[in-house]
């Protein structure tokens, strides 16, 4: 399939910008069937304030030695959660 250079608006600062053949053809492999929304620096943008932003953290205590830790999630009541000693430990096993 053929794919021409296509013109769209970025939702977020309204500029508007390229979506070239070359990356039509990318998301066709990767079966990506929606368009991008957003133009390269408002994606960037996106990605570095969501790469940046600090992580809640919840204090838990180990299943296997029963320290106080903390976890970048919210544990499920039952499964267990391991302090970073005792998840290296069994991750080496």
């Amino acid at each position: 399939m053929a794919y021409e250079d296509k013109v769209l608006t970025c939702q977020d600062c309204g500029k508007e910008f390229v979506f070239t053949s070359a990356e039509q053809e990318f998301y066709a492999q990767k079966g990506f069937s929606n368009e991008p929304k957003r133009c390269k620096e408002c994606r960037d943008s996106k990605r570095d304030t969501f790469r940046n932003r600090p992580r809640e953290m919840t204090t838990v205590t180990c299943s296997n030695c029963g320290k106080e830790t903390q976890v970048p999630f919210k544990p499920v009541l039952d499964k267990p959660v391991y302090c970073d000693d005792c998840f290296k430990a069994m991750k080496s096993k």
